[in-house]
């Protein structure tokens, strides 16, 4: 059988916080990886779901991804992660992103992702171990700073959320890990692993292990699995995607690889943003390239793909209104 990558949970800031941690202690009951906790500008903060997490499972890794440097300065990522690291000793993984340019914007910075990010690792990673740190950053600075206290965990890794290519370079340089977004496909995902690889190989590094965020729906009937798949998606491409045919580098790449012409997807979202039903706009190519949907052993099969892809693991996040009893069949087919 192909090797699987590790199997995770995506717990978007959306949910009920009462209800997350229900998921939570139902993914490590089916042996899952890791809990993902996503954090985005004027949503709920993440840290208090993540501590109560903490506190009620015992085994399951704890990823942040990612916790935005604009609204957390370097310091206080530091002082935050090594104090969680205190809830769950050896359990946690810390991701570092820019956050969503437009809303850092409002709150009156200058945005410059890849400098806020490169920024923030060197001073983050020189708090973690102990260090005293002096670092005069273009975006961020620390001038002969110290934690008070001893980070329990000094080698805590570091994932950079990274898309475009000279932040996937970045990531390759400086991280340890990557975050590949949701509305990723297969073939986006498989370049970015190389370009990672390289950056990494290059710098003397190893290479980065690699999360990538996916929606599920799985269910016993193939056919249910994917119209629930088909509404995750269409209501991602209305949030993510712009109006008419004027999209960022990164979005035309992004399609590109998604098998779809660029013109089907615009008329699309055109019919999407007029209420027109996702099942009678969104084929099966959408499902294809921006989910994990079917059965349980259609959802082996894809995962297998993104093992063979470089993803070392997916975190998923489930469709539907049973996502505890989803993530225990799962679980329990791929056992």
């Amino acid at each position: 059988m192909p090797k699987l990558p590790r199997i995770a949970i995506r717990l978007p800031q959306e949910l009920d916080p009462h209800h997350a941690v229900e998921l939570a202690v139902a993914a490590e009951k089916s042996a899952l990886a890791a809990l993902w906790f996503a954090e985005n500008p004027f949503h709920r903060g993440i840290l208090p779901l993540v501590t109560m997490c903490a506190v009620k499972t015992k085994r399951i890794a704890l990823g942040i991804g990612i916790v935005n440097c604009y609204q957390h300065h370097p310091t206080l990522i530091a002082m935050e992660f090594a104090a969680l690291g205190e809830f769950a000793p050896g359990r946690t993984l810390l991701g570092i992103g820019s956050g969503v340019g437009a809303r850092i914007e409002r709150l009156g910075f200058v945005y410059r992702p890849l400098a806020s990010v490169a920024d923030t690792i060197h001073i983050v990673r020189g708090l973690m171990r102990g260090d005293e740190v002096s670092h005069r950053g273009r975006v961020f600075s620390a001038d002969r700073v110290r934690l008070y206290f001893r980070p329990p965990r000094p080698d805590m890794p570091m994932y950079l959320a990274s898309m475009g290519d000279k932040s996937l370079e970045l990531c390759g340089r400086l991280a340890d890990g990557l975050i590949v977004s949701n509305m990723c496909p297969l073939g986006y995902s498989r370049r970015a692993v190389g370009i990672v690889q390289e950056s990494a190989a290059a710098a003397g590094r190893p290479p980065p292990g690699v999360v990538q965020y996916v929606p599920c729906a799985v269910r016993p009937d193939r056919d249910e699995a994917r119209r629930l798949a088909k509404h995750v998606i269409g209501d991602m491409l209305t949030a993510f995607w712009p109006a008419g045919g004027d999209w960022p580098k990164l979005r035309e790449e992004i399609v590109r690889h998604s098998g779809i012409a660029k013109a089907e997807v615009v008329d699309a979202l055109a019919r999407l943003r007029r209420g027109e039903p996702e099942e009678r706009v969104l084929d099966e190519r959408y499902v294809e390239a921006f989910a994990i949907a079917g059965t349980a052993q259609d959802c082996r099969t894809r995962l297998a793909q993104f093992g063979a892809a470089g993803v070392d693991e997916v975190a998923l996040s489930f469709a539907g209104d049973q996502p505890a009893s989803d993530i225990a069949h799962l679980a329990g087919a791929l056992r």
